[in-house]
């Protein structure tokens, strides 16, 4: 079994995903989605948190000169600090915007201008809060090696995001291996493995259909 479906297995069993096509979860935006995704259920898990981490370290020795770890708030943070003590390199954190108090830092941690950072993230969605992170980065004089994250819903629009921003995307899993895995062992049926990739093509679209027709 590949790394993608094995960690999308793991995913599944401690429930830091969750598939419900039938009865749809609420994002923050309003939208209905038929999944849900909290990665921070990892860290519960000692054994899993380390293939996890294996799998970061793995994606992340494929990505030549990178200085230090840069995690994206909040749910980056704990993954990309597990990365950079695994691989003995710095690490910085980025908040969505800088604190209004204090010493007013969007970035956290001593950020080396003209190093090479690679950019943990938990979750891509649309890549907005990755993206936002990056470019606070680049701003603040780093180079950015790349951006690797633990899981993707693989929507079009983020892969063309990253692109654009010429930022290199690598995911230790992704939405396709997550419905392979849940179609093999039983968990969805052939009719709502076709329900969830509908969603992921025009969500926004799926949201409203199964709003209007409910």
């Amino acid at each position: 079994m590949d790394t993608s479906r094995r960690i999308a297995r793991q995913l599944l069993a401690v429930e830091a995903v969750k598939l419900q096509p039938r009865e749809p979860f609420t994002w923050a935006s309003g939208l209905r989605s038929p999944i849900y995704c909290d990665n921070r259920v990892l860290l519960s898990y000692p054994a899993i948190r380390t293939e996890v981490v294996d799998a970061l370290v793995e994606v992340a020795q494929t990505i030549p000169g990178i200085d230090g770890i840069a995690g994206v708030a909040t749910a980056g943070i704990p993954h990309g600090a597990l990365l950079a003590d695994r691989m003995g390199v710095p690490f910085v954190y980025v908040r969505s915007s800088a604190k209004e108090h204090g010493r007013r830092n969007q970035i956290e941690g001593r950020l080396d201008p003209g190093k090479r950072y690679l950019v943990i993230e938990d979750l891509i969605s649309t890549g907005g809060s990755s993206l936002k992170a990056i470019e606070a980065l680049r701003q603040a004089g780093a180079e950015i090696a790349g951006a690797v994250a633990i899981f993707t819903y693989q929507f079009p629009a983020a892969e063309r995001a990253f692109q654009n921003a010429q930022v290199p995307l690598v995911t230790v899993s992704d939405y396709e291996s997550l419905l392979a895995e849940s179609k093999e062992a039983g968990r969805i049926t052939d009719e709502e493995a076709q329900t969830l990739a509908e969603w992921r093509q025009d969500p926004r679209a799926w949201s409203d259909s199964f709003s209007a027709e409910h």
